[in-house]
């Protein structure tokens, strides 16, 4: 955490390059993860609960209702709570603190919403890695359902994407172009998926343990609407903006208060006719 801090702290002096802070940042990264994934306790009756639904579900059944022990209700909700963190939460901030970047005319400033996202993508990385761990160590993993093999591949990418940020080439670079073109289609291709199986993944809950959902439905839902619309107000936010000023080249259209010259002679001329 030092490390992380006295980098950032060097950065924002200009004493150190970007690649440094993403280094310590990665470093920071692997240390939390470790640490809270020795935190996490197991839970071993989880497998027991899922053989005991196989054992009564009959011929062209559906599965019987989960009954949950408060410390296997616990161990989901903690597992879900990281989840959602991560690609539900943080990594859509991430995006918006970047995209907000990019307009920046300050180098300072545009320097610290950069380190913020980096913090904010490392974090998502630390809580999808110790949700990953918990998932395997506590709960049955098969992969016949959805949710868990969209989550196989939707942890693949969140690991892929620190590295691709971590080998970022310099501005002026030929592969700069594609390297910003791969970057961002896996950051917006793993909020999507992550997004998606976030609503699979309550479904899933509903079906086994019949419980409702609905609240966590509407309150997912309504966070990822505000955070499509301020993705789509960014791209024209500028351009609102101007809305309220006349430029000095920008030619004032007739109104309905100002009457045009052709339109004065033109009604003269109908007068007089």
């Amino acid at each position: 955490m030092r490390l992380l801090l006295s980098s950032l702290r060097r950065n924002c002096l200009g004493k150190v390059d970007m690649h440094a802070f993403v280094r310590n940042a990665s470093l920071f990264l692997l240390f939390c993860s470790i640490v809270l994934c020795w935190l996490v306790p197991s839970v071993d009756s989880v497998q027991d609960y899922s053989s005991k639904m196989n054992e009564n579900r009959k011929d062209g059944d559906q599965y019987s209702p989960l009954k949950l022990t408060y410390q296997l209700s616990l161990q989901i909700k903690i597992h879900a709570f990281l989840l959602w963190g991560s690609v539900g939460f943080l990594m859509p901030v991430g995006i918006l603190v970047i995209r907000f970047a990019s307009s920046c005319n300050c180098r300072e400033n545009f320097q610290l919403l950069f380190y913020f996202h980096v913090i904010l993508q490392s974090l998502a990385v630390v809580l999808a890695t110790v949700g990953a761990i918990l998932s395997i160590r506590n709960f049955e993993n098969s992969f016949n359902n959805t949710h868990q093999k969209i989550g196989l591949g939707l942890y693949g990418l969140i690991l892929f994407q620190p590295l691709v940020g971590f080998f970022r080439p310099k501005r002026g670079m030929k592969l700069r172009s594609i390297w910003y073109f791969i970057h961002w289609l896996i950051g917006i291709g793993t909020c999507i998926i992550g997004i998606a199986n976030i609503y699979i993944g309550l479904h899933t809950y509903h079906e086994r343990t019949a419980r409702s959902v609905k609240m966590w439905i509407v309150l997912f839902t309504i966070e990822i609407c505000l955070v499509g619309f301020v993705y789509l107000l960014q791209d024209r936010w500028s351009y609102v903006l101007k809305q309220g000023a006349i430029l000095g080249d920008e030619q004032i259209r007739p109104t309905d208060h100002v009457m045009s010259p052709s339109n004065s002679s033109h009604k003269e001329h109908m007068v007089i006719c």
